[in-house]
């Protein structure tokens, strides 16, 4: 099957699939936003999540010149959970949280046109950044992306639609924008929380598209709290990073990954891989190629 009538496949499916379970213009069937406003975080159960899966490239030079140091830092400062969470490399494209074991196979039929090979992805700059700021918690050591050139923009084009085909899917907001995350956000990141499920994404309102995705590679997952002595100390460790890489790491991505994510946003585990070069599908537990 070639890559466009895979698409056209996925989109039939989307269409079919979405139109039964909306049962208003927004499609919020199913969806329970009662836990918005409650001052603890909502329990998590299980998020998915599409993303680029970060190529040999670049993991080998984070590798070679930022891994280690960074586990030393991290122990240096107490922070011995970080230093062992679980996480495979990437950048996301959108989370959404849904308790139904389905939900993978349901974000397959949805997904929307892909974009091309995204070539001269450039990761660059690390720095430290909150859920929130002043929540106190989760906060993340992350590696940005230079957000200029024709692979940016297709990633942001990608964003949008894939925001509008998953959100419908989620059960209900991302745990980690609830609670006091949601109670320090500004009201258009209440918005999104709403509408979407989760903040940080594109999407389109009132015939415009409104760009809010930051994407980037996450080094350091926490949940303790971002105090202004550890905050410095982690800006620190950013800063020296910046060094050892002034020109960031130029990369291409040449698929995206339907993952399961714990609560802060670390990947557990890959579940379906998908070519951005001829839209096939790898089911990463059987090692077949789906039609």
């Amino acid at each position: 099957m070639n890559r466009r009538t895979w698409t056209l496949s996925l989109a039939a499916l989307s269409a079919a699939f979405l139109g039964a379970c909306a049962t208003s213009p927004t499609g919020t069937a199913g969806i329970d936003n009662s836990a918005i406003g409650k001052p603890e975080f909502r329990a998590h159960v299980k998020t998915y999540g599409l993303v680029y899966r970060l190529p040999k490239d670049v993991t080998d030079v984070l590798d070679a010149k930022i891994t280690t140091p960074l586990q030393q830092n991290l122990l240096r400062l107490g922070l011995n959970a970080e230093a062992n969470t679980f996480n495979l490399p990437h950048v996301t494209v959108v989370h959404i949280h849904s308790a139904d074991p389905a939900t993978p196979q349901k974000m397959l039929a949805a997904m929307p046109a892909l974009p091309p090979v995204l070539d001269g992805v450039v990761l660059k700059t690390f720095y430290t950044t909150e859920a929130a700021k002043g929540a106190g918690h989760p906060w993340w050591l992350d590696l940005g992306i230079v957000k200029t050139g024709p692979a940016f923009d297709n990633m942001m084009a990608f964003n949008t639609r894939a925001t509008a085909a998953f959100a419908p899917l989620r059960d209900g907001p991302l745990p980690r924008v609830t609670g006091p995350v949601y109670a320090k956000m500004g009201d258009a990141g209440k918005e999104l929380v709403q509408t979407v499920g989760v903040s940080g994404v594109n999407v389109v309102k009132d015939g415009k598209e409104l760009r809010s995705h930051n994407p980037h590679n996450t080094l350091v997952y926490s949940m303790a709290m971002f105090t202004p002595q550890l905050q410095a100390s982690m800006d620190q460790v950013a800063a020296d990073f910046n060094k050892v890489l002034p020109d960031g790491i130029t990369t291409s991505f040449k698929n995206v990954s339907i993952v399961e994510l714990a609560f802060s946003g670390n990947v557990l585990r890959e579940i379906y891989r998908v070519s951005l070069e001829d839209g096939s599908v790898y089911d990463v537990a059987t090692g077949q190629k789906l039609r």
